[in-house]
């Protein structure tokens, strides 16, 4: 076995007189089919050890954890609490604290899905990324992994802070909890590709923060979180439409609308004058993170 995948297995024992070409070809398929099972049963444990350990690192960082969640969870209550007597309900469609509750849970998926691009540049830097390379199974499944551990982490901590709705004035609906906790994982696999993406073409942890402090707040503003789109001037909304932090909340505040019909906030996304549909909002946001993904996988396949 090589470092990269799996070794091509040596030709066929020699087959003993006498024995039909049927049976030799049996035999080469029942091999091949044991070797193809084989294979993908080291991956799949490969990708279970990595969600293993991002599981166990958030079991182990409970304080680190809190923190991360206390950040969202003072935006809800004081900010949010704060600016609610100040901003009609008229104005919004809801109180603000229900108009921000979308907003705060795409924080909280948003900062453990992008903490798996910087572990990915520390893991290189440190030379434990060499050592899992040295495993024998494919560049792409470790990848893989590390993006299925990162997006169970984010919506592991997103789901806590579903404690929080009925602060928000939210009712403890379990179809509205499932649809909720259904769109966080969505949002959390798109955001941790597209950190991954990101990590793979840089090689300072540094550089990353750096670019992600200039890139991310710009999103998350753009993103409908903290005030309706339609304030915003024309051109802005066309950064907006390509924003996917604005279908990933925008699709959180549409879930809780069909749950809590007098909880129609203002709407989000407008495409000259129209709302995308739900399920096309959830289909691009899902495309946006497997085309990073892909893209990510491609560009760490190369030989360092």
């Amino acid at each position: 076995m090589t470092a990269l995948g799996w070794k091509a297995p040596d030709g066929p024992a020699a087959v003993p007189s006498g024995t039909s070409c049927a049976a030799e070809a049996d035999g080469t398929g029942v091999a091949a089919g044991h070797g193809r099972f084989t294979r993908l049963r080291h991956e799949l444990r490969a990708i279970h050890a990595l969600v293993h350990r991002d599981l166990l690192r958030l079991g182990g960082q409970r304080t680190h954890t809190a923190l991360m969640l206390l950040h969202p969870a003072l935006y809800l209550l004081i900010l949010g609490g704060g600016l609610a007597s100040l901003i009609p309900r008229s104005q919004l469609g809801v109180g603000y604290q229900a108009y921000l509750f979308p907003g705060m849970l795409m924080m909280t998926v948003q900062t453990p899905a992008i903490m798996v691009g910087v572990r990915l540049i520390t893991d290189r830097q440190s030379g434990y990324l060499r050592e899992l390379l040295m495993a024998p199974v494919h560049r792409s499944t470790l990848l893989l992994g590390n993006c299925t551990g990162g997006t169970l982490v984010a919506t592991a901590q997103g789901a806590v802070l579903l404690a929080l709705a009925g602060v928000a004035g939210l009712p403890y609906d379990p179809v509205l909890l499932v649809l909720l906790l259904g769109c966080m994982v969505l949002a959390s696999f798109t955001v941790t590709a597209l950190a991954l993406a990101l990590a793979v073409s840089l090689h300072r942890a540094e550089t990353f923060h750096t670019l992600l402090g200039v890139v991310m707040m710009p999103l998350l503003f753009l993103s409908g979180g903290f005030f309706p789109l339609t304030v915003l001037p024309r051109w802005v909304h066309v950064l907006a439409d390509a924003n996917p932090l604005a279908y990933a909340v925008d699709l959180l505040r549409r879930c809780v609308s069909l749950r809590v019909p007098d909880h129609a906030a203002t709407a989000g996304l407008d495409w000259a004058g129209r709302r995308p549909p739900l399920l096309l909002e959830a289909g691009l946001l899902l495309t946006c993170g497997a085309l990073a993904l892909l893209w990510a996988a491609r560009r760490f396949n190369r030989p360092e």
